[in-house]
């Protein structure tokens, strides 16, 4: 895959976004992120692509004030506060900075070295984060509008970056990595299926739906509200925990609907 496809999935990931919000909806609409409307959700958006092309362009003066921002819950308050002094003016400040950070992705070469909030990055993976920050939270934009969503083929890239990061859900949270492997079959949108890691070798396996291993590993679902199947305690385990994204540990959304909480129950008894 090359870092040109995997631009052309973010560009088409952000218009999918946009989209949702023409005609101008109601930014004030509650997300199922606790305490984020559907402004905060786009501010959010805004000003990290913003940072993400900082870091593209001006590398040293990120560097320079990254150790500031990193893990500092005023950080991302800052940004919510400024989308929402912002007001009307969100929206068009939003698209300007995604066309921005397009065409600097495009320019940067594929090998060259991005910081980040945490561990430095190729453009590719940059690439590959902002496309995971917009499927996620434009799921949250979603649920709180009430607008179907219908999976497509750039899913691979948000479970790939899920099944990539299983370290990183332990480190985060300062615990030891299992040195042994898990891995995921998945049901692909059309019908195929995505294999990483070696299911013959491994200890565990995580299958089911991309869909559904896309909504834990970006923390949109409950492992125990979908139809995921984690066979093995370290699969089990690495579906209570699972985070592909930088920044601070977060907290796992609790399970909501019946059968998640009669599984979420039977796991515990």
């Amino acid at each position: 895959m090359s870092k040109d496809d995997v631009v052309r999935a973010l560009a088409d990931e952000m218009e999918v976004l946009r989209d949702r919000l023409r005609p101008p909806r109601d930014l004030d609409t509650a997300t199922p992120a606790v305490g984020w409307d559907v402004r905060d959700t786009i501010s959010h958006l805004h000003y990290t692509d913003l940072e993400a092309l900082r870091a593209l362009v001006d590398p040293r003066g990120f560097v320079a004030e990254a150790p500031s921002k990193s893990g500092n819950p005023e950080f991302i308050l800052g940004h919510l506060r400024s989308g929402r002094e912002l007001g009307t003016e969100l929206m068009p400040r939003w698209d300007e900075g995604r066309d921005r950070l397009l065409e600097a992705l495009r320019e940067t070469p594929r090998g060259h070295r991005v910081p980040w909030f945490g561990p430095s990055m190729s453009s590719s993976s940059m690439a590959t984060a902002r496309l995971m920050e917009y499927w996620a939270h434009g799921r949250d934009v979603a649920d709180a509008l009430g607008v179907p969503v219908e999976p497509t083929e750039r899913l691979w890239h948000v479970a790939r970056l899920g099944f990539r990061t299983r370290g990183w859900s332990y480190s985060v949270r300062g615990r030891r990595v299992p040195e042994r492997e898990v891995a995921v079959e998945l049901s692909a949108p059309d019908g195929t299926k995505w294999v990483f890691g070696e299911p013959a070798a491994a200890e565990a396996v995580v299958s089911g739906p991309a869909e559904d291993f896309c909504l834990v590993v970006t923390q949109r679902r409950s492992y125990f509200d979908t139809t995921l199947v984690a066979d093995g305690a370290l699969a089990r385990e690495w579906m209570t925990l699972a985070q592909c994204y930088a920044g601070v540990a977060a907290q796992n959304r609790p399970p909501t609907s019946a059968a998640g909480l009669r599984r979420q129950g039977e796991a515990r008894s």
